[in-house]
């Protein structure tokens, strides 16, 4: 399995930082669209139809207009995107309302449709270009799903934004040849009651939350806090566990 945590810093920045949120699985299928549609080229862009959605907030689907605009004359077919009812509604009211973007979700062009919704359910697996995902409800301030993706291979675990969670971990331990899972580490630790606040990560608390995959298997640290990434991945490199790396910008990792 191939996975591309999505660069959200614009080229020549003096050092990477991610303020939107997107994966890529094997060229062909999207965790998320936050930075999707800044991503490669519009062609390069049109090879992926499968999105993910985890959740409502910005940084994970900020990008999805610009994306289904750019890939639309590429195929006759829609793009599919796979969010649960909520995200589906909000998709409905706050982004293709008429307002922040045409409504894609109904509209057609010349070779036909935007986008084809796909509701998805916390537990219930689907298949997918030969991947098995899983989306698992996980503790965020609005309704979250992480995702467990497997193939013939291996497994990998993305949570999504989260604080201390539970199901998605106990979905994992059972869950065969899991070899990496992408977890958040938002907040230095000095942050510990905002990051409670807003039910995100400090290093503190992803050492707690690796724990408790009971699996070997690397976890890479994403979602750093922009303005403090730096004192952020001190203190996950404090840490010292060997199974732990800091996720890199566009690079293909395969397990």
């Amino acid at each position: 399995m191939k996975v591309i945590f999505v660069p959200s810093t614009c080229p020549g920045a003096a050092a990477p930082v991610q303020y939107l949120t997107s994966f890529v699985i094997n060229d062909c299928i999207a965790i998320d669209a936050g930075a999707l549609g800044f991503w490669q080229t519009p062609a390069e862009q049109a090879a992926i139809r499968h999105v993910f959605l985890s959740h409502t907030h910005i940084d994970h689907v900020a990008s999805l207009p610009i994306f289904l605009s750019n890939i639309a004359s590429f195929h006759g077919s829609p793009v599919k995107i796979y969010a649960s009812d909520v995200v589906q509604e909000s998709l409905r009211l706050d982004l293709f309302n008429g307002r922040v973007w045409p409504n894609f979700l109904e509209m057609t062009h010349e070779r036909g449709r935007f986008a084809e919704l796909v509701t998805i359910v916390s537990g219930q697996t689907l298949e997918v270009e030969g991947v098995r995902i899983t989306p698992i409800a996980v503790d965020h301030v609005v309704p979250t799903l992480g995702f467990i993706l497997e193939d013939a291979m291996s497994a990998v675990v993305i949570v999504s934004d989260t604080g201390p969670t539970q199901q998605i971990w106990t979905r994992a331990n059972r869950t065969p040849n899991v070899k990496a899972v992408f977890l958040e580490a938002t907040f230095p630790n000095e942050m510990a009651s905002l990051a409670a606040l807003t039910k995100h990560l400090t290093p503190a608390e992803f050492a707690t939350e690796m724990a408790k995959l009971t699996c070997p298997a690397t976890f890479f640290a994403v979602h750093l806090f922009a303005r403090d990434r730096e004192q952020v991945t001190q203190q996950l490199l404090a840490l010292g566990l060997p199974n732990l790396q800091i996720a890199k910008f566009g690079k293909t990792y395969e397990f």
